[in-house]
């Protein structure tokens, strides 16, 4: 890591300038977690590129920003700022009462200047610029309600299973929290509302079936132990941590894409990838092939259906 107060880094046919790369984001934690810089930040994003843009590119964004690190004060932002460079794309969308002005990743340029925006954690749309109300990624998130893995492994493969006799491809992905996302292609034909009803149909079916161990109830006091089925991501303006995002978590874990026989692998944890291996991780490529095989929800619908009984 070079020394002094910024440093430029070349990303394509532009330069993107880090300042204070030595600014210690992610402090020394309990448990050997370890001390990373804004200047890792963007060496992380830059090994990581290859495999995040295709996860980002034509995507509204909003940005998890810590600019005095994870241990200081975090905002949530939306409108991309007017002095962010003009080559950074936008995309206007509605809102209640207006509009919000995104910022759009769509090449390494961009991903290095919001690392230096100490942006963290990019949360993406289920939808692309251009047909914004329409997804094409429906998202099951599965919420312990501790730091229980094997409630979250053991609901994996139940969805896996359910999702399995929909005929409906399936993409796995650590959280880097706590839980895993079960990540569905679609070919966007759907509104949000549809891809939403859907998904509480089969978020139902399968906590019914395990009312022991799974729930769709929205308020923690009424879970109990029970793992919740969060389909609340699949709404119009809502949003899920992009693949390959680090979490502003101490030692700086990454939601980190893998295959299904990985959730068999006693290792497994949703932090079990850091910015410093994340990338040996992409290399071994646990989602090929998935995301290329979209699917439109009216056969599984009728599948479900037939299954309800």
């Amino acid at each position: 890591m070079s020394g002094g107060t910024a440093r430029t880094v070349r990303a394509g046919r532009h330069t993107v300038e880090v300042h204070r790369p030595d600014k210690v984001l992610f402090p020394k934690g309990e448990g050997g977690a370890q001390e990373y810089t804004k200047g890792d930040l963007v060496d992380y994003h830059r090994a990581a590129a290859p495999f995040m843009l295709p996860h980002l590119r034509g995507r509204p964004l909003m940005l998890e920003r810590h600019p005095d690190g994870v241990d200081g004060p975090r905002f949530m932002q939306k409108n991309t700022p007017e002095h962010y460079p003009d080559w950074i794309n936008r995309v206007e969308v509605g809102k209640e009462g207006g509009t919000v002005c995104h910022t759009v990743c769509d090449d390494s340029a961009t991903l290095l200047y919001l690392a230096d925006q100490a942006a963290l954690t990019l949360h993406r749309w289920l939808s692309r610029a251009g047909q914004v109300d329409r997804p094409d990624r429906m998202v099951f998130d599965l919420d312990p309600a501790g730091d229980d893995f094997e409630a979250v492994r053991e609901a994996a493969r139940l969805l896996g299973e359910l999702l399995d006799e929909l005929k409906l491809p399936t993409a796995l992905m650590t959280t880097g929290s706590r839980g895993l996302h079960v990540v569905v292609p679609l070919k966007g034909h759907q509104a949000f509302d549809d891809v939403r009803e859907f998904t509480r149909e089969v978020a139902d079916a399968l906590a019914a079936a395990h009312s022991d161990r799974l729930t769709t109830a929205a308020r923690k006091k009424d879970r109990g132990d029970r793992l919740y089925l969060d389909i609340q991501r699949n709404a119009y303006a809502q949003t899920a941590v992009a693949p390959f995002t680090v979490r502003a978590l101490p030692g700086a874990p990454v939601a980190t894409p893998i295959s299904w026989d990985q959730l068999d692998d006693p290792a497994l944890h949703a932090r079990r990838w850091t910015i410093a291996d994340a990338v040996d991780q992409a290399r071994t490529r646990p989602w090929a092939g998935v995301m290329s095989r979209a699917r439109a929800l009216g056969p599984a619908r009728r599948r479900l259906n037939a299954l309800r009984g």
